[in-house]
This record gives C-alpha cells, sequence and structure tokens, in this order.
C-alpha cells in the first residue's frame, strides 16, 4: 500500500481497470495457445503459424508485465518486487527462436504466395 495513498492499490478504479487489460491479453494467449495445440493435435498446425503464435503470445505477456510495472511505477523495478523478475524474464522471450522478423516475413510469405 502506497504510504501517500493511504489504500490499496487494487482499490484505484485506474488500476483495476489495467488489470482487466491485462487480464484480456492474458485471456487472448489462453485462447490462442488452445487452438493451436488442438490444430497442432489434428496434424493442422503449420510452422509459420506456430511462429505466428509464438510471436503473438510472446508480444502480449511482455505487455502484460509492462502495463503492471507502469501501473505500479517505480517500486515495480525493485529487485525485491516479483514483477521485475518478470519483466526481464518476458523480455528474453524475444530472442528466442523464431524472433519476430522471422515469424512475420515467413508469415507473410505463405500469405503472399511467395517461396
Amino acid at each position: 500500500m502506497p504510504a501517500n495513498l493511504g489504500k490499496p492499490l487494487a482499490s484505484l478504479p485506474r488500476f483495476q481497470m489495467v488489470m482487466g487489460e491485462i487480464e484480456a491479453l492474458l485471456l487472448t494467449n489462453r485462447a490462442l495457445l488452445a487452438d493451436s495445440l488442438t490444430r497442432y493435435e489434428q496434424g493442422q498446425c503449420s510452422v509459420p503459424d506456430a511462429n505466428l503464435v509464438k510471436h503473438v503470445v510472446t508480444e502480449n505477456a511482455i505487455r502484460s508485465v509492462e502495463k503492471g510495472v507502469a501501473a505500479i511505477g517505480n517500486p515495480a523495478l525493485s529487485r525485491s518486487n516479483p514483477l521485475e523478475r518478470h519483466l526481464r524474464d518476458v523480455l528474453c522471450a524475444r530472442i528466442h527462436t523464431p524472433q519476430a522478423d522471422t515469424a512475420l516475413t515467413a508469415a507473410g510469405r505463405v500469405r503472399l504466395e511467395q517461396p
């Protein structure tokens, strides 16, 4: 609880809205992953599709943590706050293959029917 606020951040409508935005991003990730798993099990998930899923899920996860950090402010960046570690961890997802440029270019080629 911030000392100058005198009540928990969770009691603020703006903070509640940000948490709703985070939930929407995570819900999208869960739905996308569930659909991709079903398509994979049915042999209908192509490599470009799987790569796009990784890209979208990664970006949504990053945005989710960034929103949490922004809503909390400087205390979120303290090493004693779990969000600080979550932010570092989630940002690492971008460097794991396939990276965004590869995934997006491959998907674009498929859509445009280019080799």
